[in-house]
């Protein structure tokens, strides 16, 4: 109760007033529980940075850390890294699509006494500390000095470096300062090497690199610039090569004893330039008032650690710890409006060489996670995806209106339009006004929400059941193609579908790419496989394309959304549309439990249908997977079938493994803890499952699973990365890490099953 009272007060505060007078007033307002450096190093960010970016499953060796939406981010260097001491590894950049690593230390502090004698910093102890929103290295000479560097980020574009020398020694010590760096000439990616087109000049006060366009591995432009600046009057040298470079204060320094002598350098990397004008300015405000800066970092970081933790909950510290990191994780993945992205967006991955967009059921599930701590952040990253919401206007698909499709970065060639992702916006958006109590943005949202609603009713109901089905949009890659790759047509002139294509893009709208449900051939002798119908409007013009079976997770999420649009109606004074969704809901209800419903096998399953809805056949022989506790989790099951769910959930030889919950059964036919969707459990399918148990009472198994979540998954309680998935025997941590939605499932499996039962679910209609 004191935690959500707290809480609470940090909301109604943020709804009156803006986010950075809010940080400020809220830590004036309650004295801080925790401090950034109670969570000292929870994810590793050591690195040894090379010319080679990408590892194994293009992933990026070594963890990274960014704040503010930055699209460059740092390390930690490593401590047998010498080349490096005086300076922080990095930075890796994202040249608008995939990662390219700059430098290993683009900028490093050099230091010599009067006579010219230099300081060597890794003959001193060393000390690394990655806290929350910020890097910590020092280097100290016992009874000597000790310099201390911390690193933060100040906007989207720029990150702030503070430099402190301590002396020791009675006698004042006099310095020569300066700083040193290089940058790559190339860099590998896979099997190949690509210059980075990069060199570097002097500018007053510092240094810039310079990207001469396109390498073929990396989107760069001429207007791209990284531009180092330092609070101190410099000269800059650079070498004839362009990429080397030695900047030296102007003058000397001297420290005595119990007076620091600090100085700042600010990083700024920019794609155009307007954005390089612009944060040119703010660089010149930054390095008049830096201490300003780093204030500002700690209150909002330790805003972010109260708002999340509470002493009294019971929970030990390396759970808390593990929730620090799902923050970390998710403030590393955060991109700020740059191209197609108009506002802030929460990406997969900054590790991933293909995760730097947006995807929209992992946008809903990220806000869903950030919303507790950083509400306004998760206002804008809905956004940013509804900022592309198709409208009827579009020139190439106004048939799709209202959908939201797959996924985009930064270039305006980089979207994928041949699919939605599953409806869980409104989930989002509720969850971020739980949290944030701003009306406002119900009112953004609601048409939205309800148009994008609407469209699965009109492109993906085959048999106009009022049932949907997962499907593809209408896009040039779903026809067959000849030896010339134009599209074939019939003797009517209609195009010929590349019916395998056209199943691939309703899986990927699933979300669940490979799941054993959409294997094209099905399972079994008397599974016909998945087909693909044409989906027409009222003028028989082709809007779409479903699959020949209503999926359970889909609708069972669609009853959700249509529960939680009534809420939403209810706030926001539109009572007929509550009354309307409710009537749907319980007609979509009535449905799923009358044919998607197995007694036998005591679960839930995908429904085979003929073009017409004539034909239904019931796929329990394709297995079970997560789809079938998602009506639990929409709160439409009766709560004897939620008993029989609860029991196959719980089931040693199906769900309950030693990370519990994968995505196929055990005992599923087609069960591979190694294969994407087809066995490793992905987080956000557990913490459905956990809050479906919540939802009925069985609190005792749902805290039992989400202690196994954190407690079997590799590296979690310690500091090893957040994985995409997980093996569910072995508990290895597969595919690519620092992923967002499973460290958004983690932050809230903590606050909502750990500290407390408090589900996210729907209460805007009650279950039988």
């Amino acid at each position: 109760m004191e935690k959500r009272l707290k809480r609470g007060i940090g909301l109604l505060m943020a709804a009156c007033i803006t986010t950075n007078t809010f940080w400020g007033a809220y830590a004036s307002a309650a004295s801080a529980e925790y401090k950034t450096e109670d969570f000292a190093n929870v994810l590793d960010v050591t690195a040894r940075l090379d010319n080679e970016p990408y590892g194994y499953y293009s992933t990026s060796r070594y963890n990274v850390f960014a704040d503010m939406g930055a699209w460059h981010g740092y390390h930690l260097h490593a401590l047998d890294a010498l080349s490096v001491y005086g300076g922080f590894a990095g930075p890796h950049i994202i040249a608008q699509d995939i990662g390219m690593n700059l430098s290993d230390c683009i900028s490093r502090l050099e230091l010599s006494a009067a006579d010219g004698t230099k300081i060597d910093l890794t003959r001193a102890r060393p000390y690394m500390a990655y806290y929350p929103g910020r890097l910590v290295q020092y280097y100290e000479a016992r009874d000597q000095y000790k310099v201390t560097l911390e690193l933060i980020f100040v906007s989207g574009r720029t990150n702030l470096v503070r430099a402190q020398i301590e002396n020791y020694q009675d006698e004042p010590l006099v310095l020569n300062v300066g700083w040193n760096g290089h940058i790559f000439a190339e860099n590998k990616m896979g099997s190949k090497t690509y210059p980075t087109n990069t060199s570097l000049s002097a500018i007053e006060n510092g240094v810039q690199v310079s990207f001469a366009g396109d390498t073929k591995a990396w989107t760069t432009t001429p207007e791209m610039k990284y531009t180092i600046k330092h609070s101190e009057t410099v000269g800059t040298e650079v070498a004839a090569n362009k990429l080397s470079y030695v900047s030296k204060a102007a003058k000397p320094v001297t420290v005595t004893k119990g007076k620091p002598y600090v100085t700042y350098t600010a990083e700024s990397f920019t794609f155009t330039k307007e954005e390089a004008d612009k944060e040119s300015k703010a660089v010149q405000a930054l390095l008049a008032n830096p201490e300003k800066a780093f204030a500002d970092n700690r209150t909002r970081w330790e805003g972010y650690l109260n708002k999340t933790f509470d002493k009294a909950d019971n929970v030990t510290k390396p759970y808390k710890n593990a929730t620090v990191k799902a923050m970390e994780t998710l403030i590393t993945n955060w991109r700020s409006p740059a191209g197609m992205f108009k506002h802030s967006g929460l990406t997969p991955s900054m590790s991933y060489k293909w995760f730097n967009g947006v995807w929209g059921w992992d946008t809903w599930k990220n806000a869903a996670g950030v919303a507790a701590f950083d509400p306004e952040l998760a206002k804008d990253s809905i956004r940013c995806m509804f900022d592309h919401q198709i409208q009827s206007t579009d020139p190439v698909r106004p048939q799709d209106a209202g959908t939201i499709f797959d996924c985009f970065s930064y270039s305006e060639n980089s979207a994928n339009y041949r699919n939605s992702k599953p409806p869980l916006s409104a989930w989002g958006v509720w969850k971020v006004y739980q949290e944030s109590k701003d009306k406002a943005f119900l009112n953004e949202m609601y048409p939205k929400l309800t148009a994008y609603h609407n469209w699965w009713y009109t492109n993906r109901d085959t048999d106009q059941n009022g049932v949907a089905e997962y499907g593809a949009m209408v896009d040039n890659l779903h026809y067959q193609k000849d030896e010339n790759k134009q599209i074939k047509k019939d003797k009517d002139g209609k195009p010929l579908l590349n019916v395998e294509a056209i199943i691939e893009a309703a899986a990927w709208e699933s979300g669940m790419d490979n799941a054993t449900r959409f294997d094209q051939e099905g399972s079994g002798k008397d599974d016909i496989g998945v087909q693909v119908f044409e989906n027409t409007d009222k003028q028989g013009k082709v809007v779409g394309y479903s699959i020949n079976q209503e999926s359970v997770d889909l609708n069972a999420m669609l009853y959700a959304e249509k529960a939680f649009l009534k809420s939403i109606a209810l706030e926001i004074g539109k009572t007929e549309d509550a009354k309307k969704y409710e009537s749907e809901a319980k007609i979509l209800a009535e449905y799923i439990n009358n044919n998607m419903w197995d007694e036998k096998t005591g679960f839930y399953y995908d429904l085979q249908i003929s073009k017409d809805g004539s034909q239904k056949k019931l796929l329990t022989n394709r297995g079970k997977g997560t789809e079938g506790w998602m009506p639990l989790w929409a709160k439409l099951a009766p709560a004897n079938r939620a008993q029989k769910v609860k029991d196959n959930m719980m089931d040693a030889n199906k769900f309950n493994l030693r990370v519990p919950m994968p995505t196929a059964s055990a005992d599923n036919a087609k069960f591979d803890p190694y294969r994407y969707w087809r066995g490793p459990v992905w987080l956000d399918q557990a913490l459905y499952g956990v809050e479906a148990l919540q939802n009925y009472g069985y609190e005792t198994e749902a805290k039992e699973l989400a202690y196994k979540l954190f407690d079997g998954a590799e590296g979690v309680l310690t500091d090893a990365p957040i994985h995409e998935n997980y093996n569910p025997v072995t508990g290895e941590g597969l595919h690519t890490k620092n992923f967002s939605w499973s460290a958004a499932a983690y932050y809230m499996l903590y606050q909502n099953a750990l500290a407390e039962t408090n589900p996210s679910t729907q209460t805007g209609i009650l279950m039988k």
